[in-house]
């Protein structure tokens, strides 16, 4: 399957939203957004979508599949599902990493029993979109510390142009990738046509709120 029927498959799930007004997570505007809590919604475009991130590896040679919360969890649920489907013996085991702490410098840890799962395993990292690449590359050092070895960071998009370095010096599969432009506020052509912010998705909400508009 090519990236044009991927990125129909995402948009057919609603999970790619065009001509807005999108407020980014940095702050910066622009007009594109990938929605992937759309997506979690079809279980059937899911479970395809996730069976072509399997199909890129062996099978009998991945022992993990790890994911950040919440969207990663989904992920690696299902990638595991279609590399046990092809293995001819034992099993991949599907776990899941979450944040600790508050603010920017929250880690990521593999806790509840499941980092007893990493030492000397083969590991499959995944996530949904990549847009910094900041939370992939935490779940790979948290693999890393506990002496996993991160075979590949298979992702659904990269909207972000996220090299390998980025992400502690990982190959990076991406099944499509996304090249969203985004303005700075304040020289925004999108404020200055007075296109209405979407609330939707995004961080329209609290940048309204921040102006003092009404949502």
């Amino acid at each position: 399957m090519n990236k044009d029927s991927i990125m129909q498959m995402l948009s057919d799930a609603g999970a790619i939203i065009v001509d807005s007004h999108i407020v980014y997570t940095s702050g910066r505007h622009g007009s594109a957004y990938v929605n992937k809590d759309s997506l979690y919604l079809h279980t059937n475009t899911t479970s395809e979508l996730c069976k072509l991130m399997a199909s890129k590896y062996d099978a009998d040679k991945i022992d993990v599949v790890v994911g950040p919360t919440i969207g990663g969890v989904v992920l690696s649920q299902w990638v595991a599902h279609h590399l046990n489907a092809k293995r001819t013996s034992g099993e991949t085991l599907s776990i899941y990493a979450e944040k600790d702490g508050e603010g920017e410098d929250k880690k990521i840890d593999i806790k509840r029993g499941y980092d007893l799962c990493i030492p000397n395993k083969n590991v499959l990292v995944v996530e949904d979109v990549l847009t910094t690449g900041g939370s992939a590359k935490k779940v790979i050092e948290a693999v890393r510390a506990l002496g996993g070895n991160v075979i590949a960071l298979s992702v659904l998009c990269n909207r972000g142009n996220i090299t390998d370095k980025d992400v502690a010096d990982t190959k990076i599969d991406a099944l499509t990738t996304v090249n969203l432009e985004s303005f700075p506020e304040e020289s925004c052509p999108l404020c200055e046509k007075k296109m209405p912010i979407n609330t939707s998705v995004g961080k329209g909400k609290a940048f309204l709120a921040k102006q003092g508009a009404t949502v």
